[in-house]
C-alpha cells in the first residue's frame, strides 16, 4: 500500500500564531518539530495499517520545515521549492490514498491561522463557483488524480471545511479555534494518538476511487491587489472578472498547476508577510 501525506503547519497541534510557523519566528524552531511529531504520528498509523511505501510532501511556506533527520524512517521526505504541484507534488495514481496534516481553514473562516496558499494576498478563491481554500482544492486535485483523501487532521473549523467537501474522509481535530490566533489545544500525547488510530483505522477500509471533478472547471481567484490580477492577463487563457478577480478554464490538475503559476508571480509583485 502506497500512502501520500500533504503536510502543511498551521493545523499542526499546540500552533496557534504566526510566530509559531514562520521562519525566524520566536517559536518556529518548536514548531517544526511539533509538525515532525504530527507526521510521524500519521506514519505510523499507515505503517501499522499495512503501508510499504510512504512519501511525505513538505507542504507549508518554504517547504523546508520537517528536519529530515525527525522523520519517521519508513517515509521519504519531498522537501524545498519550487514545486509544479506545491502541495501535492509527488502525487500519482499509483497512490492508495492521501493524508492532509496540519490543514487550516480557507481565508475569511474564523479558523487557527485561516488562510487560503498566500496570506491576506489572496482573498477568495471559487472552483466551479464553489469557495474553496487549501483543503476543497487539495481534494479536488486527487480525485482528479484517481486517490482518495483518506484523513485530515488539523483544527476544528478544518475538519468541518473537509466534511462539507467530503463527509467520508476521517476528521481529527487537535485544537478548537478560538479566534484566528487562540485555541482550545488538545493535549500533545493525546492528539497524537487520535491522529495514528485515526489513520490505521481509515487505511485498513478499502476505499472506492474518489468521483473525478468535470473535465473542465473553473478557478476563480479574487487577490488583495489589482496589480497581481492585472500581471496575470498577459497568461494566455487567463480573463478578468473584475479588477482584482481573474480565472481560468482547464482540467485539473493541470489548472492547479497553473494555478501554482499566479502565486509564483503573485510573489514577484508583493513582499507582505501572511497573517497580517
Amino acid at each position: 500500500m502506497r500512502i501520500y501525506i500533504s503536510a502543511d503547519m498551521e493545523g499542526v497541534t499546540g500552533l496557534v500564531d504566526a510566530a509559531d510557523v514562520q521562519p525566524g519566528g520566536r517559536d518556529y524552531e518548536r514548531g517544526r518539530l511539533m509538525m515532525a511529531e504530527d507526521v510521524n504520528a500519521a506514519v505510523r498509523g499507515a505503517v501499522a495499517a499495512g503501508a510499504t511505501d510512504i512519501t511525505v510532501n513538505d507542504a507549508h511556506g518554504p517547504m523546508r520545515n520537517i528536519l529530515p533527520e525527525a522523520l519517521h524512517p519508513a517515509a521519504r521526505l519531498i522537501r524545498g521549492k519550487p514545486k509544479h504541484m506545491g502541495m501535492l507534488e509527488g502525487l500519482d495514481p499509483g497512490h492508495d490514498a492521501v493524508l492532509c496534516v496540519g490543514y487550516h481553514s480557507r481565508a475569511g473562516e474564523l479558523g487557527v491561522l485561516s488562510h487560503s496558499f498566500m496570506g491576506h494576498e489572496i482573498e477568495d478563491i471559487w472552483l466551479d463557483g464553489r469557495p474553496v481554500g487549501e483543503i476543497g482544492l487539495a481534494h479536488a486535485t486527487a480525485a482528479a488524480i484517481g486517490v482518495p483523501v483518506a484523513v485530515l487532521t488539523g483544527d476544528d473549523r478544518a475538519c468541518g471545511e473537509m466534511a462539507d467537501w467530503d463527509a467520508s474522509v476521517t476528521t481529527v481535530a487537535v485544537k478548537h479555534a478560538k479566534d484566528r490566533f487562540a485555541a482550545e489545544l488538545r493535549p500533545a500525547g493525546e492528539a497524537r494518538t487520535a491522529i495514528e488510530e485515526a489513520v490505521a483505522a481509515a487505511l485498513a477500509v478499502r476505499r472506492t476511487p474518489p468521483a473525478a471533478p468535470s473535465e473542465v472547471s473553473t478557478l476563480t481567484v479574487r487577490w488583495q491587489s489589482a496589480s497581481v490580477a492585472s500581471t496575470l492577463l498577459g497568461i494566455p487563457g487567463v480573463t478578468a472578472a473584475d479588477p482584482r478577480t481573474v480565472q481560468a478554464r482547464g482540467a485539473l490538475p493541470g489548472l492547479y498547476r497553473q494555478f501554482g503559476v499566479w502565486m509564483r508571480v503573485a510573489a514577484s509583485l508583493t513582499n507582505q508577510p501572511p497573517y497580517c
